[in-house]
């Protein structure tokens, strides 16, 4: 695996291969290639024991001439500078490709949390909240959950920031519990654009979902909720993964039956009826339907050489490393990029933001039916731009789409000093 490519440099090689489909002036792209500001922090807190700890956290803000800085907290011990710049890159053209009103951003804190208690975790998370109590807003900058966050650390930051700003302010941050303002469907919604990617993937290639193979690396969330969404949709899943392993049926299995497993040992590994893999091995099996839900750099160009599935829907970010995505290319493997595909988690963000403004909840109903709207419409602006500007792949059709939306707000705006 690509454990060793830079993050940040494959997000600015994916920006160059955009622009060269594209008039834009060089001083605006190289202002799109680069973050407007990085928070990078040294954080301090009280450990059970009455000791100090202090860990390195950060928060990019890469771009916001859409609207409002938006995207995820990650604790994860793999967390450095040029990774969160990535990420809030991604967030950028991710939110300009499915046409939503924020620019992009993203933030992280380099730690294990499993290292941790609950006191612990609080205590540092409000630590966090605090420090980015002057660069977050309703209209400046919203967090959400990422890697091993979730409602639990959002409810702490909202809580945070009111009592410091002495306010009411839930649309602060989203992905919160639904009683602290969250939203219906928003937990299922990054899987549920995996799986809407994924059967638009299909029917563009005039192929029949029902009855493909998939297979999925990264069963958290995401990889979970996506599995069984395409298992609804009649594809037939024959291999999962997670950080200690995988199993693979090639007659299949039931995902939520694996999910429950996983629930109860800590790790898909040992279920019943599968032989066990690697996730090396998991990417390379002979399947209709690969989907990346681990974390970057999963696929670098050595492993791109023996992937065998015939479409790949990216639910993680930056799965595929540039050298990868050109293999892939050659070979004529069908990539759904991570800024469309895993898009459904920051939709469903704005509905909640949008639901919090508002002071008014939509159904889950609703909220499915907008997101596969959203979804919908932006596959079919990345054909018309794939096809109209004759480009390598939909990743970098999906990068003409965002640029020129990005470039288009910025130029409406004017410069000034």
């Amino acid at each position: 695996m690509g454990d060793q490519t830079n993050p940040f440099e494959s997000l600015r090689e994916q920006i160059d291969d955009a622009a060269a489909h594209l008039d834009a002036d060089e001083g605006v792209l190289t202002r799109l290639k680069n973050p407007e500001r990085v928070l990078e922090t040294n954080l301090t807190f009280e450990l059970d024991d009455g000791s100090l700890e202090t860990v390195r956290a950060y928060r990019s803000q890469f771009n916001g001439d859409r609207g409002p800085y938006k995207g995820g907290i990650r604790y994860h011990p793999g967390v450095t500078r040029d990774e969160v710049k990535a990420l809030s890159g991604w967030m950028a053209y991710k939110c300009a490709v499915v046409d939503i009103p924020y620019g992009g951003g993203k933030g992280g804190i380099a730690i294990d949390p499993s290292d941790y208690s609950e006191s612990e975790l609080e205590r540092l998370t409000r630590s966090f909240a605090a420090e980015l109590r002057p660069l977050i807003g309703e209209d400046r900058d919203i967090p959400a959950p990422d890697v091993n966050t979730g409602q639990r650390e959002m409810n702490w930051i909202k809580d945070t920031y009111e009592t410091l700003e002495n306010t009411t302010a839930p649309g602060v941050i989203t992905g919160k519990a639904l009683d602290s303002g969250g939203s219906e469907g928003r937990v299922e919604a990054t899987g549920r654009s995996v799986a809407l990617s994924a059967r638009e993937a299909f029917d563009w290639l005039d192929r029949d979902i029902a009855g493909a193979t998939v297979a999925v690396q990264g069963y958290g969330n995401a990889g979970s909720v996506a599995a069984a969404l395409i298992d609804d949709l009649g594809g037939d899943v024959v291999a999962v993964s997670d950080s200690s392993g995988g199993v693979h049926n090639p007659d299949g299995f039931d995902p939520r039956a694996v999910k429950a497993h996983k629930n109860e040992t800590g790790s898909v590994v040992g279920y019943d009826g599968a032989a066990s893999v690697t996730n090396d091995e998991l990417l390379t099996l002979d399947v209709d339907l690969l989907v990346p839900a681990a974390l970057e750099n999963a696929v670098d160009e050595t492993l791109a050489r023996d992937v065998s599935a015939d479409v790949i829907v990216e639910a993680a970010n930056g799965p595929l490393t540039p050298d990868a995505d050109d293999v892939l290319a050659e070979r004529d493997v069908t990539v759904v990029p991570d800024i469309l595909a895993n898009a459904g988690g920051v939709t469903v963000s704005y509905f909640e933001w949008v639901q919090n403004r508002q002071r008014f909840g939509w159904t889950e109903e609703r909220v499915n039916e907008e997101l596969e709207r959203v979804i919908v419409d932006a596959f079919d602006r990345l054909v018309e731009s794939h096809e109209a500007n004759d480009v390598k792949n939909l990743r970098t059709a999906a990068y003409v789409v965002a640029i020129s939306r990005i470039v288009n707000a910025y130029d409406q705006a004017g410069n000034w000093p």
